[in-house]
């Protein structure tokens, strides 16, 4: 019974890969919709519509799929929810530049032909990276495609606004935002990076106003004098005590300004006076605020000067900060420049510096919402992995600030706020409601909708991916549907740590205030995917490979076990393509080894040898003990670990040894029990297997036995532990032992395998015969028995307590052997002599540090030992 034509000779991942994910998605495998099973779920962390496939989606989807898959065997209805991201900022961005590329200006085009453009952007790119994630094998519920601009996601966000609204938590305010002036938005804290930018310290110097003499102050952007309403000094400061009531002239402009005197100044930093520029300054805002100064905003959206300035009107703002500095030192205003290095904010999504600046917007109040986000993660109710992270979140949720929530773009949830024609504002769910509000409200029933304008403002991007967990299974509009109650709260959360807090906080926030509770369970902190230089990988450095690009050349599960082989939670991934080449050969072995298999021919009538009994009970136990030791793994979250254990499993104790034992002699047949059992314990490998590499394992699953159409390995039970005997794992690891001290022997005296041994074992615990059968079939040996004293003119080594003798007469040239023994005794000698010289020189003994002292006492007593040992074994020959 040949199996082996079905099989080809080489594993082709391309045409399996492809064949197996079209059969799932044909048999509708990766459905899920609520029955009585046990749930499993996971939303998946939405990319942006317009990405594609990058490193880090590949290992953070890798690890969802492993958890799904896994799940699913379980018995468990798993559901995995795919979707994507509206990304206002990025996505905007991109339209932008395509309709520059074009000729058109963003400005040109009104509110809705500007729309009707990133629609159309949305449609043509919105899948690809979904349509990608089918090429890692992604076992998404494809029906439940969600995407954060969907009708009744996008129903969701409005409510929820409209309801915090009316809460009393949304509020509408001037206050100091971060200016992206390149995308002409507000962005939040968390999406402003600080980098240590070599700049200039400039020192210039600010007339006192009526007399003589003058105050220098310090500044790293010395454009921004042209909105100086004051200079602030510290009370205590000796040096400025006479300023007191004196005004001073802001150069170029010669405005003049107070000085005030506050504790908030550090009497360190430059020259301890501090100009106030309250427009484009966060601690100056507040001294503003205090002092009740006079605000003067002299910068236009786009980072150009505006007629506040009085100055470089229309000019940049980098631009100006040179154009200044020239100007001031003509006017005899600028004392020195330094060398400075500060840091400097840069917008995460276009990297243009930030700018500080005042503005109207929404605000979402956090600090009472985010308590029972706080408690949930601190009490262990959310479990985070690894838990190093809790501190983190902690500090931040401790400290939150109000969440800016508008955005200056068109692309996204458009805020649902109508001014009204005499001043003031309505917030509603549509124009309908918002018209009766406003009519109300202004009593004047003859209002129409023409009369209101819309707030041109969208809502921040993580405003709807916050209420994802929910908003996928419509729970905001429909909190009672079955869906949202048989899926939720989902099980577990794979993301990056970087979006902690802009994305996994606010969720668990918004689980709380709207569901009562939490939205998953447990989240996996994925480390950052680095090249071998550490460097993160990113499309601008170039140092990331096409995800696409490593699959075609080593298969989805080869990559799929490359990302997971060096990934532990919450550590970054040192990627090399070696990994991936590691993986695509584990797939070769499995492939080999299952033909190796169905190569053999199979003798229903012949009895099963005792040695292949003995192996088939031993590897079973093998396999529950690596169960369980996998249920530990995945209860722990150490996804990568069980890999790893079942990679050991399958390459060593499998391939190495067991196939070993249980194999047939050459051109043998082998005998049915055996061979049936072997299968038995393949298709468990291969289960406990498919989750991490699900395409190979469907393949030789279905080659396995005759399967029947609608079968697969992805829905077949995980295989489970009905306990292990610790006695025969033990005592099979001593055959390994005495296995290997033989051929170690063979080895080193040069004895042909061909050639049979004898082997003695000195033992207060004889081996079942089983297992004696083994260590004769696998180290060729003709005889195997027990020794009760020293076995003379044999070569011996240790097994644990017990002592193996191989009887070597006739097999090796004693002469030879002496010479080599002699040689070898001769060297050891002599080390041990530099040694001793070394160790009775006092001034060595009495100076060196006592670990180099205790080294040497070390390498002495191994010498001697090792002499002792040679010549014994030249008594032996002799």
């Amino acid at each position: 019974m040949d199996n082996t034509k079905e099989v080809s000779a080489k594993y082709n991942p391309v045409e399996v890969e492809d064949k197996w994910y079209k059969y799932w998605m044909d048999k509708g495998f990766f459905r899920s919709t609520p029955d009585e099973r046990e749930p499993y779920c996971i939303v998946i962390p939405p990319p942006n519509v317009t990405g594609v496939l990058h490193m880090g989606h590949m290992l953070n989807n890798t690890l969802q799929d492993v958890l799904v898959r896994r799940a699913r065997m379980k018995g468990k209805n798993a559901c995995w929810v795919p979707g994507t991201d509206h990304a206002s900022i990025a996505t905007e961005a991109k339209v932008v530049a395509k309709l520059k590329a074009e000729g058109i200006e963003k400005s040109q085009l009104s509110r809705d032909e500007f729309l009707k453009h990133a629609w159309e952007w949305k449609e043509k790119h919105g899948g690809i990276i979904l349509e990608q994630l089918k090429k890692l094998g992604a076992s998404c519920d494809w029906d439940r495609t969600s995407f954060t601009m969907d009708p009744t996601l996008s129903e969701s966000v409005i409510h929820v606004f409209v309801d915090l609204f009316r809460k009393g938590l949304i509020y509408r305010g001037v206050r100091m935002v971060n200016w992206d002036p390149q995308a002409k938005t507000a962005v939040s804290d968390e999406e402003v990076i600080y980098r240590e930018v070599k700049g200039k310290l400039y020192y210039l110097n600010y007339k006192i106003e009526g007399e003589d003499g003058h105050v220098t102050i310090a500044t790293t952007r010395p454009e921004t004098i042209l909105g100086d309403t004051a200079v602030c000094v510290h009370p205590n400061d000796p040096r400025y005590a006479h300023l007191k009531g004196k005004r001073l002239i802001v150069p170029l402009i010669n405005r003049s300004v107070p000085v005030i005197f506050d504790e908030y100044v550090d009497i360190e930093f430059g020259t301890g006076a501090l100009k106030v520029t309250p427009a484009h300054d966060v601690n100056d805002y507040m001294l503003g605020e205090k002092y009740n100064l006079e605000v003067i905003d002299i910068f236009n959206d786009d980072g150009t000067l505006n007629e506040s300035a009085q100055l470089y009107v229309g000019m940049d703002r980098f631009e100006v900060r040179k154009q200044i500095v020239v100007d001031l030192e003509k006017a005899g205003n600028l004392a020195k420049v330094e060398d400075y290095v500060n840091k400097v904010g840069f917008s995460e999504r276009t990297d243009a510096v930030i700018e500080p600046k005042l503005s109207m917007q929404w605000f979402l109040k956090m600090k009472d919402l985010a308590q029972p986000a706080l408690d949930a993660v601190v009490n262990g109710d959310i479990k985070l992995h690894p838990p190093k992270f809790v501190n983190t979140y902690r500090h931040w949720m401790e400290n939150v600030k109000d969440w800016c929530l508008s955005r200056q773009l068109w692309w996204g949830h458009r805020i649902p706020a109508w001014y009204l024609p005499e001043g003031g504002y309505v917030v509603a769910h549509n124009e309908g409601e918002a018209l009766e509000l406003a009519r109300k409200q202004t009593n004047n029933p003859n209002l129409q909708i023409s009369d209101l304008r819309q707030d041109d403002d969208v809502l921040d991007t993580w405003f709807s991916s916050w209420l994802w967990p929910i908003s996928v299974f419509n729970g905001i509009l429909d909190p009672e549907n079955p869906d949202i109650k048989y899926y939720y709260p989902t099980h577990d959360l794979i993301t990056a740590p970087e979006i902690l807090f802009f994305w996994v906080a606010r969720m668990i926030i918004a689980g709380y205030e709207y569901m009562g509770d939490k939205p998953f369970r447990n989240v996996y902190l994925t480390g950052i995917v680095r090249d071998h230089l550490r460097r993160k990988m990113s499309k601008q450095l170039g140092n990331s490979p096409d995800p696409l690009d490593l699959i075609a050349k080593y298969g989805a599960d080869g990559v799929r076990v490359g990302m997971l082989l060096c990934s532990p939670a919450g550590n970054d991934l040192l990627f090399d393509e070696s990994l991936t080449e590691q993986g695509r050969n584990f797939s070769n072995k499995i492939w080999n080894a299952f033909r190796l298999v169905k190569g053999w021919q199979v003798d229903d009538n012949a009895k099963q040898p005792e040695s292949a009994r003995v192996a088939v009970e031993w590897f079973n136990n093998v396999i529950n003990r690596a169960i369980e030791q996998c249920d530990d793994d995945f209860e722990k979250y150490r996804i990568s670990e069980a890999l790893m254990n079942l990679y050991k499993l399958f390459w060593d104790e499998f391939s190495s040894w067991y196939l070993e034992t249980v194999k047939p002699a050459y051109g043998q047949p082998i005998d049915a029990t055996t061979y049936n059992a072997t299968l038995d314990i393949f298709e468990k490998m291969l289960a406990l297997l498919h989750p991490f590499m699900p395409f190979i394992t469907e393949e030789l699953w279905q080659h396995l036995r005759n399967r029947a159409d609608g079968e697969s390995i992805m829905v077949s039970r995980m295989p489970e532990s009905n306990g292990f005997d610790e006695k025969l794992l033990d005592n099979f690891e001593r055959v390994k032992g005495i296995i290997a001290g033989i051929r170690n022997i063979r080895q080193e005296k040069n004895i042909s395998p061909k050639h049979q041994l004898k082997a003695l074992v000195k033992t207060s615990s004889k081996l079942d015969k089983g297992l004696e059968d083994v260590v004769v079939k696998l180290a060729g040996l003709e005889e195997f028995g027990y020794a009760d004293g020293k076995v003379e003119g044999a070569s011996s080594f240790m097994v644990g307590v017990d002592e193996v003798y191989i009887p070597l007469e006739g097999l090796i040239d004693v002469e030879e052997e002496r010479k080599k023994i002699l040689a070898e005794l001769e060297y050891t000698r002599g080390f041990l002599n530099s040694v001793m010289k070394k160790l009775s020189n006092e001034r060595f003994v009495n100076n060196a540090p006592a670990d180099v002292v205790a080294m040497e006492q070390k390498k002495k007593s191994d010498a001697e030992a090792k002499i002792k040992a040679l010549e014994e074994r030249l008594n032996e020959l002799k």
